[in-house]
């Protein structure tokens, strides 16, 4: 159980989602479905995150020690200070997982095959890691949510979708840059709940760089901009999408839209419960709309034939 927490189950679905994504893109683009490259492809998302996880608990270890010594309260338990798993096995663990990973990769390669799935799965696992790694720690100096965009929003379901069909720039990666302003959205979230404890520890974030309320403006912003995007994609990109292909999603998201909305302007939104229920509500929003998007773009490729 204490494993199984420090490998934060709750990020899983918002990255299974990218990699779903990513799957369905390249099933469109290859005009059919590989079983094994599904197979591999959501088995490295999650080796992958396991692995970026366990690496910044391991990295950012002292930064979490002094958060949690300052503010024991008010700071949420961290893996290595409060004993989850010790030092030793969070970076053995990591390393391990992210061993897994990359092998995953190899594996591509050899039945799927994949020609430089190695590299997209190592340039994917760099981007999850680098906001911890030292010298530069960039997620400490303000480029954490960027980062997480470019990793979690073109990154991971882009080798997914080439992992499915095989091509490197499918014309289906237009749907992208949609998704990827919803993971900025989500990026910007995560933000808000350990809002305190940056701030008491020195690290940069959007939020304590431009306050809460601002980014709560930006989260939503976000989320917003990615349906608009999202909703003018067969203006966009008629050759690979009718309206209807993103209708449903977008719809769907409008309706949920309305309780971030309405959690974001209630009177206790900096509490730590409301912050946690906000960002939930942002999370199911999007993993709703990308489930399915993801499920109307298959549809798609079956009223084509």
């Amino acid at each position: 159980a204490r494993c199984l927490s420090a490998l934060e189950p709750r990020r899983w679905p918002g990255l299974l989602a990218a990699a779903l994504l990513g799957q369905s893109i390249g099933v469109v683009a290859a005009q059919r479905f590989d079983a094994v490259a599904a197979l591999i492809g959501f088995a490295f998302t999650l080796l992958a995150l396991a692995f970026g996880v366990l690496l910044s608990a391991w990295l950012d270890r002292d930064l979490d020690a002094l958060k949690r010594r300052l503010d024991p309260e008010g700071v949420m338990p961290r893996t290595i200070p409060d004993r989850i798993l010790e030092g030793r096995s969070v970076w053995q663990l990591g390393a391990g997982l992210g061993a897994f990973a990359l092998s995953a990769a190899v594996v591509a390669e050899i039945l799927v095959p994949r020609p430089g799935a190695w590299w997209g799965a190592a340039l994917c696992m760099l981007l999850l890691a680098i906001p911890s790694l030292p010298p530069l720690r960039l997620g400490h100096r303000g480029a954490g949510e960027l980062l997480e965009m470019l990793a979690i929003g073109f990154a991971v379901p882009w080798w997914n979708a080439y992992l499915q069909s095989g091509i490197s720039t499918p014309a289906e990666l237009a749907f992208l840059p949609g998704f990827a302003l919803f993971t900025f959205a989500v990026a910007l979230a995560a933000g808000l709940s350990d809002e305190h404890g940056d701030r008491l520890g020195g690290r940069i974030t959007f939020t304590t760089l431009f306050g809460a309320e601002r980014v709560r403006i930006a989260a939503e912003g976000m989320l917003i901009g990615g349906m608009l995007v999202w909703a003018a994609m067969s203006k966009l990109a008629p050759h690979i999408a009718a309206w209807w292909t993103t209708a449903p999603a977008v719809l769907l998201m409008s309706w949920l839209h309305r309780e971030v909305a309405k959690i974001g302007r209630s009177a206790d939104i900096d509490t730590p419960s409301s912050i946690a229920r906000y960002r939930a509500a942002l999370e199911r929003c999007i993993i709703a709309g990308v489930t399915v998007l993801a499920f109307t773009l298959l549809g798609h490729l079956w009223i084509d034939r």
